[in-house]
């Protein structure tokens, strides 16, 4: 006899959700801040502003790449958008506090993301490790 229990879908749940809300609302409000800047000031900072804009390009690509990561080759774009994304709010976050004149006006990255309450710095980590327990076989 069958069971008429509903399966679970193998679709997103919990922090996966969370995940995908955050990192849209982190591309909604990165592409915005970009726009503006590149729009009105662009040669004010064009460095800062222009990795504004890179920000905002990796949280589309990793929104994106976490709601389709249950298939293979979406799952290992969020691994690169994911690790890029790290690689680059440390790097920035480094760099502004390192060597201030190279970002005299702030980044989405800068400072570790300290103008969007550290946010960036706890995404990519959280990110990854949601990637790993959600590991997919590949084929």
């Amino acid at each position: 006899m069958a069971s008429t229990t509903p399966t679970r879908s193998r679709g997103m749940t919990g922090i996966g959700r969370v995940l995908v809300v955050v990192y849209g609302i982190m591309a909604l409000a990165a592409t915005g801040r970009s726009f503006v800047q590149i729009v009105r000031e662009f040669d004010d900072a064009p460095l800062a502003y222009s990795l504004s804009a890179l920000a905002a390009v990796v949280y589309i690509l990793a929104t994106l790449a976490l709601v389709f990561s249950a298939r293979p080759a979406w799952y290992r774009v969020a691994w690169i958008a994911i690790g890029f994304e790290l690689v680059g709010v440390l790097l920035v976050g480094t760099l502004s506090l390192v060597l201030p004149a190279l970002f005299q006006h702030p980044t989405v990255w800068s400072v570790y993301g300290y103008g969007y309450l550290f946010i960036p710095l706890a995404l990519p980590f959280l990110g990854l490790w949601w990637l790993t327990r959600h590991r997919r076989a590949t084929r």
